[in-house]
């Protein structure tokens, strides 16, 4: 088998839930205006965040989502303007308001996390021949 190809990406959706507490290395590549679901109001834009994001710790680690669109508002708020950079954060979840769901969110990174994505990323970016592949 030739080692040249990329195997096609397999789409699969963020699990919020399931990354709680997760350490997560998000590249941001764009902000997208408008991303029609399935929940889509007519007339209402539904923006969203596009992004390649690795989980580095807890039980998803080494989990990568490729080109994802991250839709929680209050995640975009922190990701849309870091276009074009490495984004290190724990996912954790904000205060709920009154009938609403407690929004998805980034924590800061401590030491001990900038460290564990520092050794991933040179993991990752070992010379050819190596057998790391580059995570974006």
């Amino acid at each position: 088998m030739s080692t040249q190809f990329a195997a096609p990406a397999e789409p699969s959706g963020i699990s919020y839930t399931d990354l709680n507490g997760a350490l997560l290395l998000i590249k941001v590549h764009a902000v997208e205006a408008d991303v029609p679901t399935a929940f889509s109001k007519p007339g209402q834009a539904n923006p969203a965040v596009r992004a390649d994001l690795t989980v580095l710790d807890g039980p998803q680690a080494g989990e990568q989502y490729e080109d994802a669109l991250i839709f929680p508002k209050v995640l975009q708020g922190q990701l849309k303007s870091r276009v074009g950079q490495l984004v290190l954060g724990r996912l954790g979840q904000g205060q709920a308001k009154p009938g609403q769901s407690a929004p998805w969110k980034l924590d800061a990174a401590t030491q001990a996390d900038t460290e564990k994505a520092d050794a991933h990323l040179r993991k990752v970016s070992a010379p050819a021949g190596t057998g790391s592949e580059p995570p974006f």
